[in-house]
């Protein structure tokens, strides 16, 4: 490959591998400065690693380890501790998809995403015949079903090493006795503190006496949330679905012009789906499968990307190609993709001869005009940052673990249920309101992906297993919206196709190009000739401060090495 193009953010990337750790076996203890090498580390004896975008959460997690945790335990363990530190991205309100290869071989893939309630019609969102996007993003309305703890559960029955409670209680000890709000939870706060301050619950718990968000350095407490995690540490996921949760829920909504009602949470169902299945550079790769898109156009982006010699390209000409794969990727996402239960989702985007046709279209000198979706059987910067949370984990004893967890939007519906401190999910938005009506990360869809009862919406999140033979080598996954698929493409790109250090491969300048908006979505840190000669084969760019947040693990050389994002890392060091 071509050294002109290569991009070493140096600084960072020798940084963020992950040193040995001893966690410790009593009680947890919480790290009173984060480093680097706080969000990704590998256990003492070298067989388990993490890696995630909390310290907290990683701390969590290598405790687990050392009580006698295996990949399983770790991964739950943080998701649980990462609804209490990142919230705002994620939590027991939410959903999850996660992607899992045990011990024994099997590779499983368990769709935890939130689903529509049984009341909820096409029309929905609709007033005077126009979508109105409040609805879908703020409130009642906006909240689908939650998935993320029966998921869990489910994963812990499948080979986890510890019981339940010892999964959940560490989380409820760190919800209770509070934490240091960070730079990026900060952030966040202040740009969601007028919605948040709609509801009582919501702003008891995040913002201040004056009504103002919390800013970083504060200590948060989130006392109901602690005992909301201990009921479902002592009663099981059927507190959550049954219980008492339900309950409360229900109440809440029937008050609040909700939809949800008790029996939606006792009927919820977390669902088997076969793993995507595709080859890139002499690798296997496993995504996830429909309602979730990251598998399928993770797969197709790079099956286009491998009609071209891009050892041959300049740097410029690598990025349009990137760009020019992910427009045409993203156009059949808007018609095609939903809800495989109630919408037939073609096997053909993932076809090698469906991606040459594409390739044939795409001219290495300009953009290409006009893209529709194909047939393959012949300001929203602050939204695609991070939102969404994914955990890396994985052992040597062949358990490989991908859970990406989401509320949506930052502090998804903005509600918190009183008495519970859960923050309710707005996945309802990710539904197509209306045929050609935008979603909050400026996509659209078809009727594939109209709102339906008890249907699922379609989602970007990529949680993804790379093998070499039958051997695991790489779990990785990403936040950010619909940049999470142009994340793990790229990731996937650098390392496997070129042989970069993962951490070099992770610190590259970004890219993302959704079809709809047609621009060109940049990193500030891409030298400037670059941008340049983009713009000048028609590329419309829109430059970013930062974009994403991925979390990976490789194995090389019989060592895991786990690898946080040197992004987040950045701006929670103040840098």
């Amino acid at each position: 490959m071509m050294k002109n193009w290569l991009f070493t953010f140096a600084a960072l990337s020798c940084l963020i591998y992950a040193s040995a750790t001893a966690a410790s076996t009593a009680e947890t203890k919480l790290p009173s400065h984060s480093t680097e090498n706080d969000y990704a580390r590998v256990s003492a004896d070298g067989k388990v690693a993490v890696a995630t975008v909390n310290p907290y959460a990683t701390q969590i997690a290598m405790d687990t380890v050392a009580r006698g945790g295996n990949a399983l335990d770790a991964a739950i363990a943080a998701t649980f501790a990462l609804g209490v530190v990142d919230g705002h991205n994620s939590g027991i309100g939410g959903g999850c998809f996660i992607l899992v290869r045990l011990a024994d071989g099997r590779v499983l893939a368990i769709d935890g995403r939130e689903m529509a309630p049984a009341a909820a019609t096409r029309d929905i969102f609709l007033v005077d015949g126009k979508a109105n996007p409040e609805l879908s993003r703020t409130g009642a309305l906006a909240v689908g079903v939650p998935g993320s703890v029966l998921a869990l559960d489910k994963l812990r029955q499948l080979g986890a090493a510890l019981r339940w409670r010892d999964l959940i209680l560490p989380s409820a000890e760190l919800a209770d006795k509070g934490f240091v709000v960070s730079h990026s939870l900060a952030e966040r706060l202040a740009a969601t503190a007028p919605n948040l301050a709609k509801f009582p619950a919501s702003a008891a718990i995040y913002l201040d006496a004056k009504q103002q968000p919390w800013v970083a350095g504060s200590e948060l407490r989130q006392v109901d949330l602690a005992d909301t995690y201990r009921a479902i540490a002592k009663q099981g996921s059927a507190y959550f679905y049954q219980g008492d949760f339900a309950r409360k829920t229900e109440r809440w909504m029937q008050q609040n012009g909700g939809l949800i009602t008790r029996k939606d949470f006792s009927n919820y169902q977390i669902k088997m789906r076969k793993p995507i299945v595709s080859e890139f550079a002499g690798y296997t790769l496993y995504g996830f499968p429909p309602p979730s898109s990251g598998g399928t156009h993770v797969a197709q982006i790079l099956n286009i990307l491998e009609q071209f010699d891009l050892e041959k390209t300049t740097t410029s000409e690598r990025y349009h190609l990137i760009a020019e794969a992910m427009k045409f990727a993203f156009a059949d996402r808007a018609h095609w993709l939903g809800d495989a239960d109630f919408t037939r989702v073609p096997r053909g985007l993932t076809d090698k001869n469906y991606a040459r046709s594409i390739a044939q279209k795409i001219s290495l000198e300009k953009t290409t005009a006009a893209i529709t979706h194909g047939n393959p059987e012949v300001d929203i910067q602050h939204l695609m940052n991070k939102h969404t949370t994914h955990i890396a984990a994985a052992d040597l004893h062949g358990n490989w673990v991908a859970i990406t967890s989401t509320v949506n939007t930052s502090f998804g519906s903005k509600v918190v249920i009183p008495g519970t401190g859960v923050v309710l999910n707005n996945q309802m938005d990710d539904f197509s309101a209306q045929v050609g009506a935008a979603n909050a990360f400026g996509l659209v869809g078809s009727d594939a992906n109209a709102v339906a009862a008890k249907k699922r919406p379609l989602s970007s999140m990529s949680p993804t297993l790379v093998f070499k033979g039958d051997q695991p080598v790489m779990t990785l996954g990403a936040a950010g919206g619909p940049t999470i698929i142009s994340q793990v493409v790229q990731t996937l790109l650098y390392r496997l196709q070129d042989n970069m250090p993962l951490a070099e491969a992770m610190a590259q300048p970004r890219i993302h190009q959704q079809w709809n908006p047609n621009q060109l979505f940049v990193e500030a840190r891409m030298p400037q000739p670059v941008q340049e000669a983009l713009q000048e084969k028609g590329h419309n760019l829109k430059v970013w401060s930062r974009m994403g947040a991925s979390q990976a693990i490789e194995l090389r050389d019989g060592k895991l090495i786990p690898v946080a994002e040197p992004r987040v890392i950045e701006q929670n060091s103040g840098r």
